[in-house]
């Protein structure tokens, strides 16, 4: 802000910008979004003592996996009626009895044990996404009626959060990785993303040489199944947002007759490419944006116009222009057309999030000043005042996508991608292309291939797609219902933001709530509106 700035105009500014918590799977990690809600769950003054582990479940056919199956869980009291404890995988499961990893792992026992059902296993997205910090926020992401039922249990994913963590880059490094031209066009801004891209993977490789052939989804559900175990649960019931619906689509094809109660919010395709990916989140956020417009044009002061069109081609050229004249913003770090797309992008995962985002736009495209997007590009990158990060989710976003699928492009294929992309979705599309590049220059080999997940022999799979989802498009969705053998298909019609469970639709809630609780399989195909 400029010197003598008003200080409530300020205040107005910053105010909503942040997504609200209502929400889950946030594509790199909603749990940033959830700090009240953790800090008053650690606020009780009676803490129960921790209750016993259940005698784990039988081990797989393999000897060798005998002692991770029959580790036994120390629990502790770790605020108010969280108890937390870690628990032991296999780096690698082509040699289970070799080294091992930690993983953090909290649980918030069912609030009525005399209507407990079983364990209910949270993971809110990312990849990169702290299950664990999702589990702390269970009374903002959870009915009461899951919470009085299940112990709701978290934990953070291999590499990821308080688990043994991969680490890539110093704060200064992702500080730059995170600044590089969305859109490069010329061929010094080019060969700077090109640069900056083939360091991040090596990198990796040098600071976590174990962790970074061996973080891939399929050890994740690997892992998902101890956790089942050690739980004392015979099935596992889950409910997965974003990433997550692709880590239970992987754990019902690995483990169809321990599948329990799956609930996969917010589908992510497995059958598509790191490219169609992209691609489809470029346009599904272009949509989105197309859509904030026409709802900002009804408001008062609306910063774009006089249509929606004209709006987001208004927006486009703004971020245009960043490209070359950064604005002010904090001292010393002007707003940057890296940060300013970042920034929409993490106003558009909730509708919440909508309000912010037309008081950050009116501030920088009118005022000239780049605060209020650069705090949206911050919440979701989960960077500090001080320059520090609060967490590797980040370095775990890169590290697992690029090892899930080998689909790797090189500079001059993403130029065509990003040129090809930016037809349809010209505020996003190279952003989303060049967001690729670091793939490419992976060190580790992809340990999966995109392909259709049937997971035969499962019970019913709820699958749940909101038509307007941006990060999740509805047709991945339907296409992962359509794919698995007793694939249930929910949708919420007319939905805006990312995922719907716990994000404003009654008819959703109810629809889950009753799937878990009572076990009523919701009619496939059934629409909320």
């Amino acid at each position: 802000m400029g010197r003598g700035r008003d200080s409530t105009r300020r205040m107005r500014l910053t105010e909503g910008i942040v997504p609200a918590t209502r929400v889950g799977g946030v594509k790199r990690v909603l749990a940033a979004g959830f700090v009240a809600l953790i800090s008053l769950a650690g606020c009780s003054t009676s803490e129960p003592e921790p209750s016993p582990t259940p005698t784990a479940s039988p081990s797989p056919d393999d000897p060798a996996l005998s002692a991770i199956y029959g580790q036994q869980l120390s629990w502790r009291s770790c605020g108010g009626r969280f108890q937390c404890t870690t628990m032991k995988v296999p780096l690698t499961y082509d040699q289970p009895d070799g080294d091992t990893i930690d993983l953090d792992v909290v649980r918030l026992p069912a609030q009525d044990q005399s209507k407990r059902l079983g364990s209910l296993v949270i993971n809110p997205g990312g990849p990169g996404g702290s299950g664990v910090e999702y589990a702390r926020a269970a009374r903002g992401v959870l009915t009461g009626d899951l919470i009085e039922h299940y112990d709701v249990v978290g934990f953070d994913p291999r590499g990821v959060g308080d688990s043994t963590p991969i680490e890539c880059l110093t704060d200064g490094q992702l500080d730059r990785f995170l600044e590089v031209d969305p859109n490069p066009e010329t061929d010094e801004d080019v060969a700077r993303t090109v640069r900056v891209s083939q360091r991040f993977g090596p990198r990796c490789e040098r600071r976590s040489p174990d962790l970074t052939p061996n973080i891939g989804t399929p050890f994740v559900a690997r892992d998902l199944d101890v956790l089942r175990a050690l739980l004392g649960d015979e099935r596992l019931n889950y409910l997965g947002k974003s990433y997550g619906t692709f880590i239970g689509a992987i754990y019902a094809d690995l483990f169809p007759s321990r599948v329990g109660r799956f609930v996969l919010d917010g589908a992510v395709d497995p059958k598509l490419s790191t490219a169609e990916i992209s691609e489809g989140q470029a346009l599904g956020f272009e949509k989105a944006l197309h859509r904030v417009a026409d709802w900002c044009l009804k408001q008062k002061d609306c910063p774009i116009g006089p249509d929606a069109d004209a709006g987001v081609q208004q927006i486009a050229d703004f971020l245009q222009q960043l490209e070359t004249q950064p604005i002010p913003a904090e001292t010393g770090r002007p707003l940057t057309a890296a940060q300013a797309t970042t920034g929409i992008i993490g106003s558009l995962y909730t509708k919440d999030g909508w309000q912010g985002l037309v008081y950050a736009l009116q501030s920088a495209m009118q005022d000239n000043d780049g605060l209020g997007l650069q705090a949206l590009a911050d919440w979701l990158t989960e960077r500090r005042p001080n320059g520090t990060y609060g967490s590797n989710a980040n370095e775990a976003l890169y590290a697992v996508n690029c090892i899930d699928r080998p689909d790797r492009w090189t500079p001059e294929q993403t130029q065509q991608q990003a040129d090809e992309w930016s037809k349809e979705a010209p505020v996003f599309g190279a952003a989303l292309a060049w967001g690729n590049l670091p793939c490419y220059y992976w060190p580790a080999p992809a340990v999966d291939k995109p392909r259709a997940i049937e997971a035969p022999g499962t019970p019913p799979i709820v699958v749940i797609g909101t038509e307007f989802d941006p990060a999740t498009p509805y047709p991945w969705a339907v296409s992962l219902a359509d794919q698995l053998s007793q694939g249930v298909l929910v949708s919420w019609m007319g939905g805006d933001g990312h995922t719907a469970y716990y994000s404003g639709s009654r008819c959703i809630d109810k629809t889950v709530d009753a799937f878990f609780v009572e076990g009523t399989v919701p009619q496939d195909g059934v629409e909320c509106r």
